[in-house]
């Protein structure tokens, strides 16, 4: 196919399977082997991880596109699936790295051969400038890289061409870790400074539009809405190269039609699968569907402490007890996920995460709390949905609002488009009762607990504050899980969580990718993307 060709195709509409002219041209049945035709739900909004504004399909960009100092191995799940494996860190731009015997800093030595597309090295000042534009930009990136006790451009040194230093005042297990997920990325300085400005010293507009990176793959096209396309950088030297020398990824919205095009064999992945479709093409086998339970994540049900009559722990504590579970889990997940409800005690006995809550469907137990609260008729209120992800979130919430009249609790369904919820329910913080579905990068509770429990960031929507809390995830964040400290207060996190309920878990989600037989090496990762790095067609 020509690039002509497949541009045009692309700019036309994508409203059914029939209706998709790239596939007249490309159908993944009928496509080299060594090009990939993936489809995806939402748009990529942003070639810059480090925008503001910059969503979760957008991380993939990072992944694919830059390179990191760090990365994560590879582990063989029980199913015989791969997963990312937290407990190991691999080279990617840095070819070693030695943390100092006192924990003052890490040096890390880059790969002597590493280059970006246009053929200049890879230098210690492109990661130092990279690294300082994320701890600087503010937002998701500077809290992301503040996790990991990365918050200063003072930490960061250039020792040499190819030595890179980090300062580490306070050590934290996180910092290495940090290093490993999408927003650390190394940035080719050269060309980002040739398009800063005074008032964009960042750079920020010109790669919103045009990444300048070292990855594995690089931009050939973009179409906000319709799709993306990717090249192999056969210069890579991050790891081994791709065996895909192309990906297409093209946004579909509806998942029916994505689903028509995978049983056809005109796309060879489909990324967004909902949990119904998975379950009919696992049991149907004509296709591989690998589901993966997503680290650190909960789908909840998120109460905002700062209106009434939320701000009452009773009335929170009547809720968790009036909520539908295993109807929620059914009927909104079809099973695919892990319960997390009905937990055995109000003390939990290990730090597992996450683990069931101690709440169960009780009407008897929660009409008695209301009463104890003072709302023995129960009240009005509203629960507001995220169309985006409306495929569980609206059959939950019907369910719950069935539910919560059995108690006396009216509640209206706000539905909001998924481009306006994230500024509505995190930024904002402004809806009462909400859907929740965060997931966290770093596999630990204490971070769960410093991105949904600590006040003021950007997941705890239900603008919740416990002082006690707040000192525990501080004192606990940083230190080794073999710290005499860490298992008490993690389970004290927990105890305080389960009583204070401002976030009432459904399940543990299933992250669910679809493809066809020949494809080969997909890999789960904690953020929840495609890497085509590793995908190979037999």
């Amino acid at each position: 196919m020509k690039r002509r060709q497949f541009i045009q195709a692309s700019a036309m509409g994508a409203g059914s399977a029939a209706l998709l002219p790239f596939l007249k041209y490309l159908p993944a049945h009928a496509a080299q082997a060594d090009t990939l035709v993936v489809a995806i739900a939402n748009s990529i909004n942003s070639m810059d991880i480090h925008r503001t504004g910059t969503n979760r399909p957008s991380y993939q960009i990072a992944v694919n596109l830059y390179d990191r100092l760090l990365s994560f191995g590879t582990k063989t799940m029980p199913d015989g699936s791969l997963s990312y494996d937290y407990e190991t860190l691999v080279p990617e731009l840095a070819e070693s790295w030695t943390v100092a015997d006192d924990n003052s800093h890490i040096d890390f030595v880059l790969r002597a051969d590493a280059t970006f597309w246009d053929g200049t090295p890879v230098t210690a000042e492109d990661v130092k400038w990279s690294f300082d534009r994320a701890v600087t930009v503010g937002g998701f990136p500077t809290v992301q890289m503040a996790a990991g006790n990365l918050e200063s451009p003072e930490q960061f040194e250039v020792i040499d061409e190819k030595t890179f230093r980090i300062y580490t005042p306070n050590p934290s297990k996180l910092t290495l870790p940090d290093l490993a997920v999408p927003v650390p990325i190394v940035i080719n300085s050269t060309v980002a400074k040739e398009h800063a400005t005074e008032d964009d010293p960042w750079a920020t507009e010109y790669l919103h539009e045009n990444p300048a990176g070292s990855g594995a793959y690089k931009l050939e096209a973009w179409r906000p809405g319709e799709m993306t396309v990717y090249t192999r950088n056969d210069d890579w030297k991050g790891g081994p190269l791709p065996a895909m020398q192309r990906v297409i990824i093209r946004e579909v919205p509806s998942a029916s039609t994505r689903r028509a095009l995978l049983e056809r064999g005109d796309i060879d992945i489909n990324v967004d699968v909902k949990a119904k479709d998975a379950l009919e093409l696992q049991e149907a086998g004509v296709v591989k569907v690998v589901g993966t339970p997503i680290e650190n994540s909960m789908s909840a049900l998120g109460l905002n402490v700062a209106m009434a009559p939320f701000d009452n722990k009773l009335v929170r504590q009547a809720i968790a007890h009036a909520m539908p579970y295993q109807e929620i889990f059914t009927t909104a997940a079809f099973s695919r996920g892990l319960p997390m409800w009905g937990g055995e005690s109000a003390e939990p006995s290990d730090i597992a995460w996450p683990q069931p809550y101690p709440y169960y469907t009780d009407y008897d137990r929660a009409k008695a709390l209301l009463a104890e609260a003072g709302y023995p008729d129960g009240f009005e209120s509203t629960l507001s949905i995220n169309l985006g992800l409306a495929d569980w979130q609206e059959p939950a919430a019907l369910l719950i609002q069935e539910s919560l009249a059995k108690v006396g609790i009216r509640v209206q369904i706000d539905k909001i488009p998924g481009a306006n919820w994230r500024t509505r329910a995190l930024v904002e913080k402004s809806l009462p009762m909400h859907m929740k579905n965060f997931g966290g990068w770093l596999n630990y509770p204490d971070y769960y607990f410093f991105w949904v429990y600590q006040d003021g960031h950007l997941f705890n929507s239900m603008n919740y504050r416990n002082e006690e809390l707040e000192e525990l995830v501080n004192n606990t964040l940083h230190i080794p899980v073999n710290d005499p400290d860490y298992e008490p207060n993690i389970k004290r996190m927990l105890a305080i969580a389960f009583d204070e309920a401002p976030l009432i878990p459904f399940y543990q989600p299933f992250l669910d990718v679809a493809m066809q037989p020949n494809v080969e090496g997909y890999e789960y990762w904690f953020h929840r993307q495609l890497d085509a790095r590793s995908i190979e067609k037999t």
